[in-house]
């Protein structure tokens, strides 16, 4: 899969110097610019943090990617999504976790009825919520993301490279 971006800690953080580790601890992450029948795209609006997210999440082990984004869009979104795309991967090296992360994105659609997300504790803390929104105000909601967490910056360099490869795609396809 084409890797759309590579992120580090000066991307993130402009100016500020920090020592990268020698060694990282691998992750692997399933993402999906998701589409229901309105046309609309899924983003979660982490309100507590100041900024907006994909869903998505880590791959676990034993599961593949495949399985690791329909089972995230079902906890984070409440939906059952079928992948039609792969839009690429966006590769983060994050320091202070000591963490190299691997995000694979694919455009998908919803199938079936919305359903309830399911959020772990860490995320009702954090303010989840989910908004459906057309493919430019989901843009314009994470461009304009404050993060207060140190992983906010990652996410919303990570994800406008996705949104922005998505509306490149779905542009040539008209």
């Amino acid at each position: 899969m084409e890797i759309l971006k590579t992120i580090r800690e000066i991307d993130a953080y402009p100016g500020i110097e920090s020592q990268e580790p020698k060694e990282w601890k691998q992750r692997q992450a399933a993402r999906a610019v998701t589409f229901d029948g309105d046309g609309k795209v899924a983003l979660l609006h982490v309100s507590k943090l100041g900024f907006y997210k994909l869903p998505g999440g880590g791959v676990d082990e034993g599961e593949t990617i495949e399985q690791a984004l329909k089972r995230e869009c079902l906890e984070e979104i409440g939906c059952n999504v079928e992948k039609y795309a792969e839009l690429g991967r966006v590769v983060e090296y994050r320091n202070k976790f000591v963490i190299k992360q691997e995000s694979f994105c694919y455009l998908a659609k919803v199938v079936g009825k919305k359903g309830n997300p399911n959020f772990m504790q860490d995320e009702i803390e954090d303010g989840f919520k989910v908004v459906w929104t057309e493919l430019d105000k989901a843009i314009n909601l994470v461009a304009g993301g404050k993060p207060t967490s140190y992983d906010g910056p990652f996410i919303i360099i990570r994800d406008l490279a996705f949104l922005n490869k998505a509306k490149e795609i779905l542009s040539q396809a008209k």
